[in-house]
């Protein structure tokens, strides 16, 4: 009769969902989990090969703070944003919350009023975070940033960038860097308002000649434009986006 195992020998549930293996795992138990968590990556990298369609919908995302409240001057400038591509015939895609989130969806549904598939949220489970914004026609949900993050990526034709803070930046930067790369192209990268503006002198300034060398290629610092108004992101938008519609007519 096999001995009883020690609570010690057992992994350990905590509270978040998440399973604490015990100290006294042996070497070949970690050998097995770290193979099978790289193969399981394989998986993920492969199924990103897989891109959708875009067919369906020339699609914006618009990045920007949950913090912003509804009626201010900034807020309606957001709506007037998604208005005018929705109305042009793009889909907007926002992290689904409030704020300019719920700002570009509500613009969308103005905008498309006979289309509520072209106001997209695309969402991440936070204990804190209020359930989805009532203006989204679309909505997806996630349990991580990483796999979040990468639905924007793959859904989007287009991308806006209006003031937001820690994670709006790493949205700019993930998709600035992906562009960079070239593992993103032909996506046009927008940034709205003076904020963006002084990132992109702060790159200048200390990544380009330093030392005598160039932390990043001058050229890289082209890929984001930097606009003043809602009107001048739009009018850089329709260029691809009546380029996307005509290679796609019948």
């Amino acid at each position: 009769m096999p001995e009883p195992h020690s609570s010690e020998d057992l992994p350990v549930t905590v509270a978040s969902g998440d399973v604490v293996l015990s100290h006294e795992v042996n070497e070949e138990t970690l050998r097995i989990l770290l193979s099978s968590v790289m193969r399981l990556w394989g998986v993920v990298d492969d199924l990103t090969r897989l891109r959708p369609e875009r067919r369906a919908a020339f699609s914006v995302s618009i990045f920007g703070s949950a913090r912003i409240q509804p009626g201010t001057p900034s807020y309606e400038e957001v709506k007037r944003l998604a208005a005018g591509l929705t109305s042009m015939g793009c889909s907007v895609v926002t992290g689904g919350g409030p704020g300019f989130m719920q700002a570009a969806n509500e613009g969308a549904v103005e905008g498309a009023p006979d289309h509520p598939e072209r106001s997209v949220g695309i969402r991440i489970a936070l204990e804190f975070e209020q359930e989805v914004n009532p203006y989204v026609g679309e909505s997806f949900e996630h349990g991580t940033f990483f796999s979040r993050l990468h639905h924007f990526v793959l859904r989007s034709s287009a991308f806006i960038v209006t003031p937001g803070g820690i994670g709006t930046v790493l949205e700019l930067m993930t998709v600035w860097q992906l562009l960079q790369v070239r593992m993103l192209t032909g996506t046009p990268l927008i940034l709205v308002g003076d904020m963006w503006r002084d990132l992109i002198d702060w790159t200048s300034r200390h990544m380009v000649d330093k030392q005598g060398v160039d932390l990043v290629t001058p050229s890289d610092l082209e890929i984001p434009r930097c606009v003043d108004t809602i009107e001048e992101a739009i009018e850089l938008v329709r260029p691809h986006y009546e380029a996307w519609e005509n290679s796609h007519q019948p």
